[in-house]
């Protein structure tokens, strides 16, 4: 139901954007966002967005990453600024929906490395 795309290959201090389109109304999601997860680490949130448009970001993506959406074609976006090594990891889009539980859907997972 998720399609992540965007992942790849940049050098420090680059910038790479990815995208995550929903098969179906985003709207029908209480919130989307991205986690990544590097190698021996654990998965972590990276930056949300609400269906109202409030953002929420990890503190080590602060005023480098950006998190947005267009509603017309059911997709999120983040933008990513000032790549650092430490940024490589899988990038998993992600999407809840708020009813008696916390239902969480996931997308594939996109590569980014930030390397020279």
């Amino acid at each position: 139901q998720l399609q992540a795309s965007g992942g790849g290959l940049v050098q420090p201090g680059g910038s790479l954007g990815l995208s995550c389109e929903a098969s179906g109304n985003i709207f029908s999601f209480n919130a989307m966002g991205w986690y990544r997860q590097a190698p021996g680490k654990q998965r972590e949130l990276v930056a949300r967005i609400t269906g109202g448009t409030s953002t929420n970001y990890a503190d080590s993506v602060k005023g480098r990453f950006t998190i947005s959406r267009d509603n017309a074609k059911n997709t999120v976006y983040l933008q990513m600024n000032s790549l650092k090594p430490e940024d490589t990891a899988a990038y998993y889009c992600n999407a809840k929906k708020y009813t008696a539980t916390i239902v969480d859907y996931w997308g594939r997972g996109t590569q980014v490395t930030v390397s020279s």
